[in-house]
């Protein structure tokens, strides 16, 4: 790998980035009782959502999140811009997926005006993506899912959305993550 020497010295930090869309529902999982009654889950309104990105650090282990209101491009160059903040000198490779808004014509522009005069190794933001339709290959998807189990244990806990989302970022935003998959790329 090309950036194997400035990815261990820190000068490029490697993010595997997804989004994910909360819904109030994502809190109700199953529940077990008698096969002779219904078990009625509450919930109060399943058209509230909220969208978080993240994005893990391959050499921390790191993973941080932002929430905001939709998945598009604005928001995806805010979260871009909130990640080079979090470390400035170093050079970001973000692995993503092919979302529309990871290919749009406002995020090509705002790369290259980021990346403006330099010379290809040194990028301020390199975007590599997934294969098609291959969430297994990021391990983004793997939290979300801790995450939302997580919530589906603690349901009692879930009165309103908002403490759904407080829960949500709690178990994930600026957590360490060492699960198998987190180490699948060496």
């Amino acid at each position: 790998m090309r950036w194997r020497t400035q990815i261990a010295s820190g000068q490029v930090r490697v993010l595997l980035i997804d989004e994910c869309h909360l819904l109030w529902g994502d809190a109700c999982g199953y529940v077990w009782g008698q096969t002779n009654q219904r078990i009625d889950v509450p919930i109060a309104s399943e058209r509230q959502r909220q969208t978080y990105y993240g994005a893990f650090d391959y050499g921390s282990k790191q993973f941080y999140v932002q929430a905001y209101d939709a998945g598009n491009t604005d928001n995806t160059i805010a979260f871009l811009n909130y990640l080079r903040s979090l470390d400035e000198p170093a050079r970001l490779l973000v692995i993503w997926d092919g979302a529309s808004y990871h290919r749009s014509h406002q995020l090509r522009e705002f790369l290259a005006a980021i990346n403006a005069g330099l010379p290809y190794e040194d990028w301020k933001i390199e975007c590599i993506r997934f294969a098609p339709h291959a969430p297994e290959q990021n391990p983004v998807e793997d939290i979300w899912l801790q995450a939302k189990q997580f919530i589906r244990k603690f349901f009692m806990l879930c009165k309103s959305f908002a403490v759904v989302k407080y829960l949500f970022e709690f178990v994930t935003h600026q957590q360490y993550f060492t699960f198998d998959k987190a180490f699948m790329y060496g």
